[in-house]
């Protein structure tokens, strides 16, 4: 049995460039999914938060035309309920990252308010990249990539192949626009080979130890893959 870390934002805002707090947290497909995949397989789960506080999902993420209609916001509701985990995280700052086999980060806009400056998750990545051991990072979570920069300046994640939320989903959800800063353009900006899918078709990228998954619908291959790599 693999023990694997779930790093979920505390965030339950995202502020946006006009200083308005639009309502966010974590997006409940993206934390589900990959839960159930692992757990289903016998694997352990802990969650972790900046500050181990209980993380807020987003509200938006449980609604019916988020999941397929109202029987899949059912089995979402449903699935997160079950997620007791969630309901008692450990502090991410004092989290071992050799206590673990395998790192998952679940997105929602949360991480684009906390973790994208969170050094303790930057320190994270950068340990469990340098690692070998499977990293998997979904849709907005790519933001917490921003913060693994060494004492260099340079970022742990230049020159990998990944993907994340796109400027194209972004404009289609109503964001663009209104956001401080679109999540393609700064990981672009960190020297990283962004790829981009077909919006909202489910898109995962593997480089090395890291995968990444560009939207909600990534969440189920990109745990699949992950569940392939802890074997």
């Amino acid at each position: 049995m693999a023990k694997i870390l779930f790093v979920v934002t505390g965030a339950d805002h995202w502020t946006l460039a006009d200083g308005t707090a639009h309502p966010t947290g974590f997006w409940a497909e993206e934390a589900v999914t990959p839960y159930q995949i692992f757990t289903g397989a016998g694997h352990e789960v802990v969650v972790a938060t900046p500050g181990g506080v209980v993380p807020t999902v987003d509200r938006a993420s449980l609604a019916p035309d988020a999941n397929g209609g109202q029987e899949g916001a059912d089995e979402v509701a449903a699935g997160l309920e079950a997620f007791e985990e969630l309901r008692r995280p450990v502090a991410l700052e004092d989290v071992d990252p050799e206590a673990y086999d395998a790192v998952f980060y679940p997105g929602g806009h949360g991480p684009m308010e906390d973790l994208s400056a969170d050094p303790a998750s930057g320190r994270l990545l950068t340990e469990t990249l340098a690692s070998g051991r499977p990293l998997g990072v979904v849709c907005h979570a790519p933001a917490a990539l921003l913060a693994a920069t060494g004492p260099d300046g340079v970022n742990a994640f230049a020159g990998y192949r990944l993907t994340g939320f796109t400027n194209t989903e972004e404009d289609r959800a109503g964001f663009a626009d209104k956001a401080k800063w679109l999540l393609q353009d700064r990981l672009v900006a960190l020297g990283t080979d962004f790829q981009e899918g077909e919006p909202w078709a489910p898109f995962v990228i593997t480089d090395r130890n890291l995968v990444t998954g560009q939207n909600p619908a990534s969440a189920a291959p990109l745990a699949e893959e992950l569940l392939r790599r802890i074997g």
